[in-house]
């Protein structure tokens, strides 16, 4: 989720659409598209404090479906945004009250406003669950409150029906918000969000939706997946199937690696490499979330510094990362030559007071600013990219020469905090792949998928779709492997074998 002004923040109009299954036991969630350049306010929405990601819900899809003949249909239609964000309807209640929500694998819980809500703004601009029109509805009361990467809501449990396509799940529990502080909330184009991540990250014991989903029999098999076209002007936008995964969505078999910890589809992955180059931090392991609601592709610092290098995504100058080439750049790569470990160079030379942290994940240290004013911990982390940044060019046989003009280079590629990176769009056909190490098989994103565009012709605005995030041991190294991701390979959750699966999309 990102802040006004930031490229995540856009909106589009919902379309519905009925389908039928290709299978029996299979709920649909079709998408609808729309123009990339319809964009008319910010959208964003909402995940777990821990994650701190503040790049989701950002693009939307959107696609017409056209209706096939088979078994009865559940579908409901999603709205699309420069290839990056999904949203649908669901119904709340008897009879169903409809709202637009975020489908979240990122997060469990289920909440949209309530009608009881009277002191934000926001929720007098979305739809409100009215308690007392619903015949199923069974109170609860109990308070709830979540906090999210640019804003935060509060209410209190509920419980009722809850239609998702044209299965209803029966006595659900769900968050009415009663407060939505954030201006951010405001200006969103989507009511809610239904979260798909696993209980263990759901407040207040909720069993959530996609639970109660398989409790009650509603699909024919514990998995969905999501199927994108990145094509956001031509034909369907794409589908989630609940229940099953229609062959027609992959071009290839999945491959499937287990998940590591239940709360967010979290599983390992191995090196990312640019242009087939290792970048060296995952070379080991790094964790990765797959997240449909998050935009972009999120991930450690040291690594979008060298994406960024190759792209030409200007970052912000670094001080701290100039003085620690110029002043321990050759002190660096003589430790590394004498094969000191890697982890203890940063403290041996006094710019990190811990024994080190292999990662570049940057752990909770004590922040001691010197007589200059500069923070050493800035310092700390600067260094342990450069240390990791020599390793790995001393790994593909570099000069030491070459190795610190390369570091020195690197700090001018250091990602803004801002998040957002513009790219020349000209230079899209000399950009490099990115590939991906997933068990046992390469997942590489070109340009043209890795790139957003906004606007046309002369008008035309390029984005990098890589932002930078740190999360420290043991949780990190991190990547969230949004919706660009997700776009490019379609992407299986197996809740019955606790697997996650990725194929080239068709």
């Amino acid at each position: 989720m990102a802040a006004a002004g930031h490229l995540m923040l856009l909106s589009c109009v919902l379309l519905h659409a009925l389908l039928a299954n290709p299978a029996e036991g299979m709920v649909r969630v079709a998408l609808t598209k729309r123009p990339v350049d319809e964009v008319d306010g910010p959208v964003v929405a909402g995940e777990d404090a821990q994650r701190l990601l503040a790049w989701r819900h950002g693009l939307v899809y959107n696609a017409d479906v056209v209706p096939t003949k088979g078994a009865e249909s559940h579908v409901v239609a999603l709205k699309n945004h420069l290839n990056a964000q999904y949203y649908g309807e669901v119904g709340v209640g008897t009879p169903p009250q409809n709202f637009t929500v975020i489908f979240d694998t990122g997060s469990a819980d289920f909440w949209v406003p309530s009608s009881k809500c009277f002191l934000s703004i926001g929720c007098y601009l979305h739809a409100s669950y009215k308690a007392s029109k619903s015949t199923t509805y069974k109170k609860n009361g109990k308070r709830v409150a979540l906090r999210y990467g640019t804003g935060a809501i509060s209410g209190y449990l509920s419980q009722d029906n809850v239609q998702v396509g044209g299965v209803v799940v029966k006595n659900q529990d769900f968050i009415e918000a009663t407060r939505e502080p954030s201006i951010t909330f405001m200006f969103r184009k989507f009511d809610g969000i239904l979260g798909l991540g696993f209980k263990e990250i759901a407040r207040g014991g909720v069993e959530p939706v996609w639970y109660n989903m398989v409790n009650q029999h509603l699909v024919g098999s514990p998995v969905f997946s999501f199927w994108f076209n990145r094509h956001a002007g031509e034909g369907q936008g794409g589908e989630i199937v609940f229940g099953g995964i229609d062959p027609k969505h992959h071009k290839e078999e999945h491959e499937y690696v287990p998940v590591t910890k239940k709360g967010y589809w979290q599983f390992d992955m191995g090196d990312v490499l640019i242009g087939g180059k290792s970048t060296g931090l995952c070379t080991s392991r790094c964790a990765a979330i797959a997240d449909s609601g998050t935009s972009l592709l999120v991930g450690p610092t040291a690594i979008i510094t060298q994406i960024n290098e190759k792209i030409g995504a200007p970052g912000i100058f670094s001080q701290e990362c100039k003085e620690v080439a110029s002043q321990y750049g050759q002190r660096i790569l003589d430790l590394l030559l004498n094969e000191i470990d890697p982890t203890k160079i940063c403290p041996s030379v006094g710019l990190c007071t811990h024994s080190g942290t292999q990662g570049v994940s940057f752990g909770i240290r004590t922040v001691v600013d010197d007589e200059t004013g500069r923070s050493n911990d800035a310092m700390c982390h600067v260094c342990e990219m450069a240390v990791m940044w020599a390793k790995n060019q001393l790994a593909q046989d570099q000069t030491r020469d070459l190795i610190l003009k390369y570091i020195n280079t690197l700090c001018g590629y250091i990602p803004s905090p801002m998040g957002e990176s513009s790219v020349d769009c000209k230079r899209l056909a000399s950009m490099p792949d990115v590939t991906f190490s997933i068990g046992g098989k390469k997942f590489a994103l070109t340009p043209e998928q890795y790139i957003l565009k906004i606007g046309e012709g002369d008008a035309t605005k390029c984005i990098s779709g890589f932002v930078a995030m740190d999360i420290p041991p043991p949780r990190g190294p991190i990547w969230i492997l949004g919706d660009i991701f997700m776009g490019a390979y379609h992407t299986v959750f197996d809740y019955g074998k606790m697997k996650v699966g990725f194929a080239k999309a068709a």
